[in-house]
């Protein structure tokens, strides 16, 4: 396997949901538990585990990394590979983007210590994530808002002046889905069009 047949099955997913009625997505958590499900179901990771949550210190023995918990790890005895997901439902725009940035920085850091890739995937239902339309597109914005955001890469710094390093260059592509459309979800809260992104490293 590698990141990009993993990033495919991840697409599928997203496809599959959006025409699901018995796939609810309303927060992260039930992001990452729909989703490790639908990968173990798969007959294509019939070899491989897929589970929740497992701390890479702990588990994998890896240190120096910017987080521990991996949201979902799918690996047998020759294959490692990471997902990291986000699904912001609260704004906090500044913040919920340098973890995306934290996401895609972990998993380079596990690549880089023995896990063979993975992908950090991010869902959105509030257009303030990727629309420069009368909103600010300078500093951590321009890696997510517009039409092309830029790519990222190199040192990105917070409000906090803590910083990350992304080593190689990695685009944003936002996704249309109606994985969220109200007519397959709760009708409280009602959902704006989402989009995702999957980044595979």
């Amino acid at each position: 396997m590698t990141s990009k047949d993993l990033a495919k099955y991840i697409v599928d997913f997203f496809q599959k949901a959006s025409k699901d009625n018995n796939i609810e997505l309303y927060n992260e958590f039930s992001l990452q538990h729909e989703l490790g499900i639908y990968l173990r179901n798969l007959h294509q990771f019939a070899n491989y585990k897929v589970q929740f949550e497992r701390n890479a210190e702990d588990f994998f023995g890896i240190t120096g990394t910017v987080k521990k918990e991996i949201d979902i790890v799918v690996y047998n005895d020759k294959e490692k590979f990471a997902i990291e997901l986000k699904f912001p439902r609260n704004g906090a725009y500044p913040r919920s983007m340098f973890q995306f940035i934290e996401d895609i920085c972990f998993v380079e850091q596990l690549k880089n210590k023995g896990f063979d890739g993975g992908c950090a995937v991010v869902l959105v239902d509030d257009p303030n994530f990727y629309s420069a339309k009368g909103l600010k597109t300078g500093g951590i914005y321009a890696y997510f808002r517009g039409v092309k955001p830029t790519p990222i890469q190199g040192s990105v710094k917070n409000n906090k002046q803590l910083s990350l390093v992304i080593q190689n260059k990695r685009q944003v592509v936002w996704v249309d889905t109606k994985i969220l459309d109200s007519k397959l979800a709760n009708t409280k809260p009602k959902y704006e069009p989402a989009k995702y992104y999957i980044i595979e490293i």
